[in-house]
């Protein structure tokens, strides 16, 4: 849906919404010279600080993983979110009213600021449910949690409440609130009886559901009175915000985890959840009254950067380059067909995909119980790949002790290893089917092949990346881009850089005689694409009143392919004078050294073209060259006047 609100809504997101401030509150932000902060990345393991900020020009870049952009692609990434979303969401946050291109819009039909009603709603619900907690009606749920062991400061954390048992204890509180029954029927909170609406929720123990954001759009509730004649777990409905087939419970307390490590952990409830946090499983995140289905693979797949075909190459038997999905199931026929649903959406994955289960068959929040939190990090750690679990699953149904029983048994698991996608993998869980059955490894070969044929198994790209392979990143302006980043160490590469990045950065600064270098200016490839860049942008003449950050917006959309990257870089570098009243002088420097090296450049060529004109076979040729040369020497002499003046 990317695209849809209208161009001038995006850029006036980009400019309200403070990088700093959206940075600040996922990263511990610190001074870094003039106009720059910097902090430890959020998007992978380091000691040292190479994360900068520079609110300026509204960018960001980590100089040790290179990842980068503006405010948007940063909640982009942070949060796993589409566009669309992240710009909705810093919308909401600036005060932004977002308007829609005509016959577009996720938001197409809906009351201007309803949305945001039923958000407030949800958020007041959360605050009376966990109010309700800690009154005398309450005892029910807080025995249920002490017989997890979930203390006060637990149920705070997770902001676990309890629902009344009357009728209408919520309808009345949020009424008072100035909510309509409109909007509470809409939010999933109310439902409609014969007699009038009443509360949904009455005498249960109360999850939040909240978004990838952190706002309440929904809960989870759970049984606890025997008068109770409802289903064991209820949820919010289907709303405009609560969509089950999307919704991940604990995603926003897991992102960040999931994000850092690559890694994300599905469990099969509330509980499971707080339980793995609380024994150190921060990736820990469960679905909602529902199986785990497309729509959250698309959603896991946007937090572990589980983006590009071939990214990352599952392995048989452990390891791979990508990241982990690892599923805990019980150990009982449930857990099994649960196992095999998420055979089928593993799939979708480029990330390697694995189970873990407890033997005895406890959930994580039984084995914390039972045997504390190191006990529910060694059985996320003792994961098993998916592949080899259903494999090995299928044949335990079967008494391999007789040839008949290995011969059913074969062909049960032969469809399974034929439905593995990836066609180098396929060919390894062949091989170990063989080991597996104690049988000859070409009758297990053939009967893959055999089950290929009837399930009509398609190739895919994929397929032909052999097991094993890592497929390398490229760094911007790699081979396919026509460029390699150049040496730092070299001199002229070095100052060709610096002009860059105080361009890009302080182009208020930067004098007029930038935008009269020559397409020839920059030796260096990587750079003359940068600059190529900002004349096509108009050149800093064309700043004008315009503030940085629509600058190196407008820098960063004449770009192609990795030259973004670069120019987001460039645009967020530490710059070597960290003097602010010393900064304008430094950019004026360095834009006259390089102009003076272009003029002493154009000098050396106009004088070897003097030296090979004869100046009495053609004497018109020899004066314009020889004017030129006088033209280019004075004005090289001018620009470093003007340069010892500073």
């Amino acid at each position: 849906m990317a695209g849809l609100i209208k161009r001038e809504d995006v850029d006036a997101v980009r400019e309200r919404a403070r990088i700093e401030e959206i940075v600040g509150s996922y990263v511990t932000l610190k001074p870094a010279g003039v106009g720059s902060q910097k902090g430890l990345c959020p998007f992978h393991d380091e000691r040292t600080p190479s994360f900068h900020v520079r609110p300026q020009v509204g960018r960001w870049h980590c100089f040790g993983c290179g990842e980068g952009g503006d405010v948007i692609s940063f909640v982009q990434k942070i949060d796993g979110l589409g566009f669309t979303e992240a710009v909705e969401y810093l919308a909401g946050r600036a005060g932004i009213t977002l308007r829609y291109e005509e016959g577009g819009g996720q938001r197409r039909g809906e009351e201007p600021g309803r949305r945001q009603r039923l958000v407030e709603a949800n958020r007041t619900a959360a605050q009376f449910f966990a109010e309700q907690l800690f009154t005398p009606g309450a005892a029910p749920a807080r025995e249920f949690l002490a017989q997890r062991s979930f203390d006060r400061a637990v149920a705070e954390q997770f902001g676990v409440g309890f629902a009344p048992a009357g009728w209408s204890s919520l309808l009345t509180h949020l009424r008072g609130r100035g909510f309509t029954e409109a909007e509470l029927l809409a939010a999933g909170l109310v439902s409609q009886g014969t007699r009038g609406v009443y509360d949904r929720f009455r005498g249960r123990l109360i999850w939040p559901i909240r978004d990838v954001t952190g706002e309440v759009i929904g809960f989870g509730a759970r049984k606890l009175l025997e008068e109770d004649q409802g289903p064991k777990y209820l949820n919010t409905p289907e709303t405009v915000l609560y969509k089950k087939s999307q919704v991940l419970y604990g995603l926003d307390l897991a992102k960040r985890e999931i994000a850092r490590t690559k890694r994300v952990v599905v469990v099969e409830g509330y509980t499971d959840v707080m339980a793995a946090h609380l024994s150190g499983v921060g990736q820990a995140i469960a679905t909602c009254g529902t199986a785990f289905g497309s729509d959250h693979v698309r959603v896991v797949r946007r937090l572990v950067g589980d983006t590009s075909s071939g990214a990352g190459v599952q392995l048989a038997g452990g390891g791979s380059t990508g990241g982990e999905i690892i599923f805990t199931f019980d150990g009982d026929a449930a857990g099994q067909k649960a196992a095999l649903r998420a055979f089928h959406e593993d799939q979708r994955f480029y990330a390697q995909t694995f189970v873990a289960v407890e033997p005895h068959g406890m959930d994580p929040c039984d084995l914390r119980l039972a045997h504390g939190p190191e006990a529910v990090q060694a059985l996320v750690d003792a994961r098993e790949p998916l592949f080899e679990f259903v494999v090995r699953s299928t044949l335990r149904a079967h008494d391999l002790a007789h040839a008949e029983g290995r011969i059913a048994a074969l062909r049960a698991s032969a469809p399974v290893v034929a439905g593995i996608r990836d066609r180098a993998l396929r060919a390894e869980y062949a091989r170990q089917l063989a080991g597996w059955l104690g049988m000859e490894a070409d009758v297990v070969r053939r009967a893959v092949l055999a089950a290929e044929r009837s399930l009509g198994q398609p190739r895919h790209a994929a397929d032909d990346v052999p097991s094993g392979a890592v497929v390398a990143d490229l760094a911007p302006g790699a081979a396919g881009a026509g460029f390699t980043v150049p040496d730092r160490r070299d001199p002229v590469a070095r100052l060709e850089r610096q002009v860059l990045e105080a361009v890009l950065q302080h182009p208020g600064e930067t004098p007029d005689v930038f935008d009269d270098l020559g397409s020839d200016a920059f030796s260096v490839p990587a750079w003359r694409a940068v600059h190529e860049a900002i004349r096509a942008a108009g050149g800093v003449r064309a700043v004008g009143a315009a503030d940085p950050a629509r600058w190196v917006a407008a820098v960063v959309e004449e770009s192609a392919g990795p030259v973004a990257g670069l120019v987001g870089e460039l645009a967020v570098s530490p710059l070597p004078e960290d003097r602010e009243s010393a900064v304008g002088d430094y950019v004026r420097g360095v834009v006259h050294a390089l102009v003076d090296m272009q003029v002493t450049r154009r000098i050396a060529d106009q004088r070897s073209a003097l030296q090979r004109t004869d100046a009495e076979r053609d004497p018109e040729s020899y004066q314009q060259i020889f004017a030129e040369l006088l033209r280019l020497e004075q004005q090289r002499r001018l620009l470093r006047e003007a340069s010892a003046g500073q």
